[in-house]
Protein backbone atom coordinates (compact mmCIF):
# COMPACT_ATOMS: atom_id res chain seq x y z
CA UNK A 1 0.00 0.00 0.00
CA UNK A 2 0.82 3.37 -0.63
CA UNK A 3 2.32 5.56 2.45
CA UNK A 4 -0.08 7.93 1.55
CA UNK A 5 -3.33 8.42 3.19
CA UNK A 6 -6.48 7.31 1.37
CA UNK A 7 -8.01 10.60 1.37
CA UNK A 8 -5.19 11.44 -1.11
CA UNK A 9 -4.60 8.22 -2.81
CA UNK A 10 -8.49 8.72 -3.77
CA UNK A 11 -10.63 11.63 -2.86
CA UNK A 12 -13.42 9.50 -4.15
CA UNK A 13 -13.06 7.08 -1.49
CA UNK A 14 -15.85 7.29 0.83
CA UNK A 15 -15.56 4.66 2.96
CA UNK A 16 -12.70 2.19 4.04
CA UNK A 17 -11.84 -0.59 6.68
CA UNK A 18 -8.93 0.27 8.49
CA UNK A 19 -7.47 0.23 12.40
CA UNK A 20 -7.24 2.37 15.08
CA UNK A 21 -4.20 2.76 16.80
CA UNK A 22 -4.23 5.01 19.23
CA UNK A 23 -7.18 6.51 21.74
CA UNK A 24 -6.94 9.63 23.94
CA UNK A 25 -8.39 12.69 24.61
CA UNK A 26 -7.58 16.29 23.99
CA UNK A 27 -9.14 19.03 25.74
CA UNK A 28 -12.13 16.93 26.99
CA UNK A 29 -12.28 15.29 23.22
CA UNK A 30 -11.83 11.64 22.70
CA UNK A 31 -9.75 11.35 19.38
CA UNK A 32 -8.45 7.96 17.24
CA UNK A 33 -5.12 7.86 15.57
CA UNK A 34 -5.98 5.19 12.28
CA UNK A 35 -4.11 3.40 10.51
CA UNK A 36 -5.47 4.90 7.28
CA UNK A 37 -8.01 7.12 6.49
CA UNK A 38 -10.47 8.78 3.70
CA UNK A 39 -11.08 11.68 6.05
CA UNK A 40 -9.17 14.81 5.42
CA UNK A 41 -7.82 16.64 8.26
CA UNK A 42 -7.99 20.55 8.26
CA UNK A 43 -5.40 22.44 6.00
CA UNK A 44 -4.43 24.59 3.26
CA UNK A 45 -7.24 26.73 3.38
CA UNK A 46 -9.94 23.24 3.52
CA UNK A 47 -12.06 22.91 6.71
CA UNK A 48 -11.73 19.30 7.82
CA UNK A 49 -13.92 16.11 6.69
CA UNK A 50 -16.93 14.94 8.98
CA UNK A 51 -18.05 11.08 9.41
CA UNK A 52 -18.15 8.16 11.10
CA UNK A 53 -15.46 5.54 12.67
CA UNK A 54 -18.16 2.58 12.85
CA UNK A 55 -20.87 4.35 14.43
CA UNK A 56 -19.51 6.78 16.16
CA UNK A 57 -19.54 10.75 14.43
CA UNK A 58 -16.26 12.20 13.73
CA UNK A 59 -16.42 15.98 14.42
CA UNK A 60 -13.20 16.89 13.41
CA UNK A 61 -10.09 15.83 11.66
CA UNK A 62 -6.66 18.00 12.53
CA UNK A 63 -2.55 17.12 12.15
CA UNK A 64 -0.81 16.61 15.27
CA UNK A 65 2.92 16.37 15.11
CA UNK A 66 2.92 14.56 12.52
CA UNK A 67 -0.39 12.21 13.30
CA UNK A 68 -4.06 12.63 12.42
CA UNK A 69 -6.52 13.01 15.20
CA UNK A 70 -9.47 12.06 14.16
CA UNK A 71 -12.11 13.94 17.48
CA UNK A 72 -14.98 11.97 18.07
CA UNK A 73 -18.39 11.96 19.52
CA UNK A 74 -17.76 9.60 21.69
CA UNK A 75 -15.14 6.95 23.16
CA UNK A 76 -14.06 4.53 20.96
CA UNK A 77 -11.67 1.30 21.58
CA UNK A 78 -8.68 0.48 19.51
CA UNK A 79 -9.21 -2.81 16.81
CA UNK A 80 -10.37 -2.81 13.78
CA UNK A 81 -12.76 -0.27 12.13
CA UNK A 82 -14.61 0.93 9.30
CA UNK A 83 -14.09 4.93 8.38
CA UNK A 84 -16.73 6.42 6.28
CA UNK A 85 -17.08 9.74 4.90
CA UNK A 86 -20.02 12.35 4.59
CA UNK A 87 -19.48 12.50 1.08
CA UNK A 88 -21.56 16.04 0.46
CA UNK A 89 -19.25 17.61 3.04
CA UNK A 90 -16.29 16.70 1.38
CA UNK A 91 -17.49 17.16 -2.55
CA UNK A 92 -18.61 20.52 -1.53
CA UNK A 93 -15.03 21.34 -0.28
CA UNK A 94 -13.31 20.01 -3.27
CA UNK A 95 -15.44 22.24 -5.45
CA UNK A 96 -15.24 25.15 -3.67
CA UNK A 97 -11.12 24.47 -3.86
CA UNK A 98 -10.66 24.16 -7.17
CA UNK A 99 -12.93 26.90 -8.13
CA UNK A 100 -10.26 28.56 -5.79
CA UNK A 101 -7.54 27.33 -7.98
CA UNK A 102 -9.00 28.65 -11.33
CA UNK A 103 -10.00 31.69 -10.06
CA UNK A 104 -6.85 32.39 -8.61
CA UNK A 105 -5.25 30.90 -12.17
CA UNK A 106 -7.67 33.11 -14.33
CA UNK A 107 -7.72 35.94 -12.44
CA UNK A 108 -3.75 36.62 -12.60
CA UNK A 109 -3.24 35.26 -15.82
CA UNK A 110 -6.47 37.39 -17.46
CA UNK A 111 -5.71 39.92 -15.38
CA UNK A 112 -2.67 40.26 -13.61
CA UNK A 113 -4.12 40.39 -9.97
CA UNK A 114 -2.64 37.46 -7.35
CA UNK A 115 -4.17 35.53 -4.88
CA UNK A 116 -2.99 36.72 -1.54
CA UNK A 117 -5.51 34.86 0.66
CA UNK A 118 -7.83 32.03 0.43
CA UNK A 119 -11.05 31.57 2.73
CA UNK A 120 -13.52 28.77 2.67
CA UNK A 121 -16.45 29.63 4.93
CA UNK A 122 -19.63 27.26 5.35
CA UNK A 123 -22.04 29.30 3.10
CA UNK A 124 -19.39 31.67 0.71
CA UNK A 125 -16.11 31.17 -0.13
CA UNK A 126 -13.47 34.18 -1.07
CA UNK A 127 -9.97 35.19 -2.26
CA UNK A 128 -7.89 38.29 -1.93
CA UNK A 129 -6.32 39.77 -4.80
CA UNK A 130 -3.75 42.57 -4.68
CA UNK A 131 -5.35 44.95 -6.56
CA UNK A 132 -7.40 48.11 -4.95
CA UNK A 133 -10.41 47.65 -6.50
CA UNK A 134 -12.24 45.31 -9.32
CA UNK A 135 -14.99 47.54 -10.84
CA UNK A 136 -18.72 45.65 -11.86
CA UNK A 137 -17.80 45.21 -15.31
CA UNK A 138 -14.31 43.43 -14.55
CA UNK A 139 -15.93 41.77 -11.99
CA UNK A 140 -18.35 40.41 -14.79
CA UNK A 141 -15.35 40.08 -17.11
CA UNK A 142 -13.63 37.51 -14.72
CA UNK A 143 -16.88 35.44 -14.02
CA UNK A 144 -17.00 34.93 -17.87
CA UNK A 145 -13.50 33.94 -18.55
CA UNK A 146 -14.05 31.55 -15.36
CA UNK A 147 -17.17 30.14 -16.93
CA UNK A 148 -14.91 29.30 -20.27
CA UNK A 149 -12.29 27.49 -18.90
CA UNK A 150 -15.48 24.98 -16.89
CA UNK A 151 -16.43 24.65 -20.05
CA UNK A 152 -13.33 23.60 -21.27
CA UNK A 153 -13.57 20.43 -18.72
CA UNK A 154 -9.76 20.62 -18.17
CA UNK A 155 -8.79 17.85 -16.39
CA UNK A 156 -7.12 18.28 -12.62
CA UNK A 157 -4.89 16.00 -11.39
CA UNK A 158 -1.94 15.66 -8.41
CA UNK A 159 1.59 14.29 -8.04
CA UNK A 160 4.62 14.85 -5.70
CA UNK A 161 8.41 16.04 -6.72
CA UNK A 162 11.07 16.42 -4.81
CA UNK A 163 11.73 20.07 -3.83
CA UNK A 164 14.75 20.25 -6.06
CA UNK A 165 12.37 20.25 -9.25
CA UNK A 166 10.21 22.96 -8.48
CA UNK A 167 12.86 25.68 -9.80
CA UNK A 168 12.48 24.22 -13.08
CA UNK A 169 8.94 24.18 -12.80
CA UNK A 170 6.25 26.76 -13.92
CA UNK A 171 4.53 26.92 -10.41
CA UNK A 172 2.20 29.33 -9.09
CA UNK A 173 2.72 29.42 -5.48
CA UNK A 174 3.29 31.82 -2.16
CA UNK A 175 6.01 29.69 -1.37
CA UNK A 176 6.46 26.58 1.11
CA UNK A 177 5.98 26.29 4.96
CA UNK A 178 8.91 26.84 6.61
CA UNK A 179 10.95 23.84 7.58
CA UNK A 180 9.19 21.82 4.91
CA UNK A 181 10.49 18.77 4.30
CA UNK A 182 9.87 16.13 2.27
CA UNK A 183 7.91 15.66 -1.48
CA UNK A 184 5.91 18.54 -2.80
CA UNK A 185 2.48 18.18 -4.07
CA UNK A 186 1.40 19.61 -6.69
CA UNK A 187 -1.88 20.13 -7.93
CA UNK A 188 -2.47 20.92 -11.90
CA UNK A 189 -5.35 22.12 -14.12
CA UNK A 190 -4.41 21.04 -17.44
CA UNK A 191 -2.83 23.79 -19.44
CA UNK A 192 -4.05 26.44 -17.32
CA UNK A 193 -2.06 26.02 -14.05
CA UNK A 194 0.00 24.51 -11.85
CA UNK A 195 0.29 24.78 -7.66
CA UNK A 196 1.55 23.30 -4.05
CA UNK A 197 -1.85 22.38 -2.19
CA UNK A 198 -2.36 19.30 -0.16
CA UNK A 199 -6.17 19.64 -0.05
CA UNK A 200 -9.01 17.52 -2.28
CA UNK A 201 -9.94 18.46 -5.80
CA UNK A 202 -12.43 17.52 -8.44
CA UNK A 203 -11.04 15.53 -11.61
CA UNK A 204 -12.11 18.16 -13.98
CA UNK A 205 -13.13 21.86 -14.20
CA UNK A 206 -16.64 20.35 -15.45
CA UNK A 207 -17.06 18.88 -12.30
CA UNK A 208 -17.55 22.40 -10.72
CA UNK A 209 -21.07 23.14 -12.95
CA UNK A 210 -20.82 27.15 -12.28
CA UNK A 211 -18.78 28.96 -10.42
CA UNK A 212 -20.41 32.66 -9.23
CA UNK A 213 -18.86 35.82 -7.74
CA UNK A 214 -21.07 37.63 -5.54
CA UNK A 215 -19.03 40.76 -4.57
CA UNK A 216 -16.25 42.51 -3.42
CA UNK A 217 -14.81 44.39 -0.89
CA UNK A 218 -11.74 46.26 0.00
CA UNK A 219 -9.24 44.75 2.32
CA UNK A 220 -5.95 45.65 3.43
CA UNK A 221 -4.82 47.79 0.53
CA UNK A 222 -6.33 44.91 -1.66
CA UNK A 223 -9.69 43.30 -2.65
CA UNK A 224 -11.92 40.18 -1.16
CA UNK A 225 -13.76 38.75 -4.09
CA UNK A 226 -16.37 35.93 -2.57
CA UNK A 227 -17.68 33.16 -4.78
CA UNK A 228 -20.07 30.22 -4.80
CA UNK A 229 -19.13 27.25 -6.85
CA UNK A 230 -20.59 24.41 -7.69
CA UNK A 231 -24.07 23.28 -5.42
CA UNK A 232 -23.75 26.15 -3.61
CA UNK A 233 -24.22 28.30 -6.48
CA UNK A 234 -27.55 26.25 -7.65
CA UNK A 235 -28.63 26.34 -4.12
CA UNK A 236 -28.39 30.05 -3.76
CA UNK A 237 -30.11 30.39 -7.24
CA UNK A 238 -32.95 28.27 -5.68
CA UNK A 239 -32.88 30.61 -2.60
CA UNK A 240 -33.10 33.98 -4.14
CA UNK A 241 -36.18 32.19 -6.76
CA UNK A 242 -37.90 31.11 -3.88
CA UNK A 243 -37.54 35.01 -1.95
CA UNK A 244 -38.41 36.67 -4.98
CA UNK A 245 -41.63 34.76 -5.34
CA UNK A 246 -42.48 35.11 -1.90
CA UNK A 247 -41.48 38.85 -2.45
CA UNK A 248 -43.66 38.93 -5.75
CA UNK A 249 -47.03 37.52 -3.82
CA UNK A 250 -46.76 40.24 -1.24
CA UNK A 251 -45.75 42.92 -2.92
CA UNK A 252 -47.87 42.29 -6.28
CA UNK A 253 -45.10 43.70 -8.68
CA UNK A 254 -42.51 41.06 -11.30
CA UNK A 255 -38.54 40.97 -10.23
CA UNK A 256 -37.56 44.02 -11.67
CA UNK A 257 -40.13 46.13 -9.56
CA UNK A 258 -39.33 44.03 -6.61
CA UNK A 259 -36.55 47.09 -5.24
CA UNK A 260 -38.98 49.85 -6.03
CA UNK A 261 -42.00 48.50 -4.22
CA UNK A 262 -39.93 48.37 -1.36
CA UNK A 263 -38.23 51.67 -1.63
CA UNK A 264 -42.08 52.95 -1.83
CA UNK A 265 -42.86 51.20 1.06
CA UNK A 266 -40.03 52.18 3.87
CA UNK A 267 -41.04 55.60 2.73
CA UNK A 268 -44.26 54.90 3.62
CA UNK A 269 -43.35 53.47 6.80
CA UNK A 270 -41.30 56.51 7.49
CA UNK A 271 -44.39 58.92 6.71
CA UNK A 272 -46.37 56.51 8.61
CA UNK A 273 -44.19 56.64 11.41
CA UNK A 274 -43.72 60.51 11.46
CA UNK A 275 -47.80 61.02 11.50
CA UNK A 276 -47.71 58.79 14.76
CA UNK A 277 -44.89 60.64 16.72
CA UNK A 278 -46.97 63.50 15.81
CA UNK A 279 -50.42 62.09 17.12
CA UNK A 280 -48.44 60.73 20.06
CA UNK A 281 -47.12 64.20 20.85
CA UNK A 282 -50.42 66.04 20.59
CA UNK A 283 -51.91 62.97 22.67
CA UNK A 284 -49.68 63.55 25.27
CA UNK A 285 -50.41 67.67 25.47
CA UNK A 286 -54.27 66.54 26.02
CA UNK A 287 -53.52 63.96 28.54
CA UNK A 288 -50.85 66.37 30.47
CA UNK A 289 -53.29 69.24 30.47
CA UNK A 290 -56.19 66.93 31.73
CA UNK A 291 -53.87 65.77 34.53
CA UNK A 292 -52.86 68.91 35.51
CA UNK A 293 -55.99 70.19 36.44
CA UNK A 294 -57.32 67.20 38.41
CA UNK A 295 -56.57 67.25 42.01
CA UNK A 296 -53.87 65.47 44.20
CA UNK A 297 -49.70 64.66 43.23
CA UNK A 298 -50.19 61.46 41.78
CA UNK A 299 -51.20 61.27 37.52
CA UNK A 300 -51.50 57.87 36.87
CA UNK A 301 -52.01 55.88 33.55
CA UNK A 302 -51.93 52.72 31.59
CA UNK A 303 -51.70 52.81 27.90
CA UNK A 304 -51.79 49.70 25.29
CA UNK A 305 -49.63 49.64 22.35
CA UNK A 306 -47.09 52.03 23.71
CA UNK A 307 -44.10 51.67 24.59
CA UNK A 308 -41.58 53.88 27.05
CA UNK A 309 -40.42 56.09 24.94
CA UNK A 310 -44.05 57.55 24.62
CA UNK A 311 -44.61 57.14 28.36
CA UNK A 312 -41.17 59.54 28.55
CA UNK A 313 -42.36 61.74 26.95
CA UNK A 314 -45.98 62.16 28.00
CA UNK A 315 -44.35 62.34 31.71
CA UNK A 316 -41.84 65.02 30.17
CA UNK A 317 -44.81 67.20 29.10
CA UNK A 318 -47.05 66.87 32.21
CA UNK A 319 -44.32 67.77 34.95
CA UNK A 320 -43.18 70.80 32.30
CA UNK A 321 -47.45 71.86 32.69
CA UNK A 322 -47.54 70.75 36.18
CA UNK A 323 -44.47 70.56 38.03
CA UNK A 324 -46.10 69.47 41.70
CA UNK A 325 -47.27 66.60 39.90
CA UNK A 326 -45.65 63.04 40.04
CA UNK A 327 -46.98 60.70 37.29
CA UNK A 328 -46.73 56.86 36.91
CA UNK A 329 -47.44 55.55 33.81
CA UNK A 330 -47.50 51.37 32.41
CA UNK A 331 -47.86 50.63 28.85
CA UNK A 332 -47.69 46.72 27.42
CA UNK A 333 -46.09 46.60 23.53
CA UNK A 334 -45.93 43.14 21.65
CA UNK A 335 -46.15 41.40 24.90
CA UNK A 336 -43.38 43.45 27.18
CA UNK A 337 -44.54 45.81 29.83
CA UNK A 338 -43.16 48.77 31.24
CA UNK A 339 -43.46 51.16 33.78
CA UNK A 340 -42.33 55.31 34.58
CA UNK A 341 -42.46 57.10 37.78
CA UNK A 342 -41.33 61.01 36.89
CA UNK A 343 -41.86 63.97 39.47
CA UNK A 344 -42.25 67.25 39.01
CA UNK A 345 -39.47 69.64 40.69
CA UNK A 346 -41.91 70.88 43.15
CA UNK A 347 -43.23 67.11 43.68
CA UNK A 348 -43.16 65.81 47.73
CA UNK A 349 -42.56 62.75 46.25
CA UNK A 350 -38.70 60.85 45.57
CA UNK A 351 -39.30 59.08 41.93
CA UNK A 352 -36.19 57.43 42.54
CA UNK A 353 -36.80 55.95 45.88
CA UNK A 354 -39.95 55.16 45.41
CA UNK A 355 -39.57 53.89 41.83
CA UNK A 356 -37.27 51.21 43.47
CA UNK A 357 -39.80 50.12 45.90
CA UNK A 358 -42.43 50.18 43.05
CA UNK A 359 -39.84 47.91 40.84
CA UNK A 360 -40.11 45.33 43.52
CA UNK A 361 -43.90 45.14 43.20
CA UNK A 362 -43.74 44.86 39.22
CA UNK A 363 -41.06 42.11 38.95
CA UNK A 364 -39.22 45.00 37.45
CA UNK A 365 -35.61 45.80 36.06
CA UNK A 366 -35.23 49.47 36.12
CA UNK A 367 -32.91 52.15 37.52
CA UNK A 368 -33.19 56.02 38.13
CA UNK A 369 -32.79 58.75 40.85
CA UNK A 370 -34.30 61.66 42.20
CA UNK A 371 -37.14 62.87 39.78
CA UNK A 372 -37.12 60.11 37.33
CA UNK A 373 -37.16 55.99 37.61
CA UNK A 374 -38.53 54.02 34.91
CA UNK A 375 -37.81 49.68 33.54
CA UNK A 376 -39.42 47.08 32.21
CA UNK A 377 -41.84 45.05 34.14
CA UNK A 378 -42.25 41.55 34.50
CA UNK A 379 -45.87 41.86 35.74
CA UNK A 380 -48.45 44.52 36.10
CA UNK A 381 -50.73 42.26 38.07
CA UNK A 382 -49.58 44.23 41.18
CA UNK A 383 -50.12 48.03 39.43
CA UNK A 384 -53.39 48.34 42.12
CA UNK A 385 -51.07 47.74 44.65
CA UNK A 386 -48.13 49.98 43.48
CA UNK A 387 -50.98 52.96 43.07
CA UNK A 388 -51.90 52.60 46.60
CA UNK A 389 -48.44 52.75 47.33
CA UNK A 390 -48.11 55.84 45.40
CA UNK A 391 -51.18 57.58 46.94
CA UNK A 392 -50.14 56.53 50.66
CA UNK A 393 -46.79 58.38 50.13
CA UNK A 394 -48.47 61.44 48.80
CA UNK A 395 -50.79 61.21 51.72
CA UNK A 396 -53.94 60.95 49.23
Amino acid sequence: MSDLPAYERDPYLTRMASRVLEVGSDGGRPYAVLADSVLYPEGGGQPADHGFLGEVAVTDVQKRAGRVLHFLAGPLEPGPVTVSLLWPRRFDHMQQHTGQHLLTAVAQDRFGWETTAFHLGEAVADIELATPRVTAAELAGLEAAVAAEIRQARPVTCRRVAPGELAGLPVRSRGLPEGFQGDVRLVEIQGLDLNTCGGTHLRSTAELEALCLLGTEPVRGGTRVFFVAGARARARMLAHEQRNAALRGLLGVPDEGLAAAVAARQEQQRDLEKRVRGLEEELGEVLAAAWADRPGTVAEAHFEGKDLAFLQRAARLLVARAPGKTAFLTGTLAGQSCFLLASGPASPLDAGALGRELAGLLSARGGGSGQLFQGRAGSLEARGRALARLREAAGE
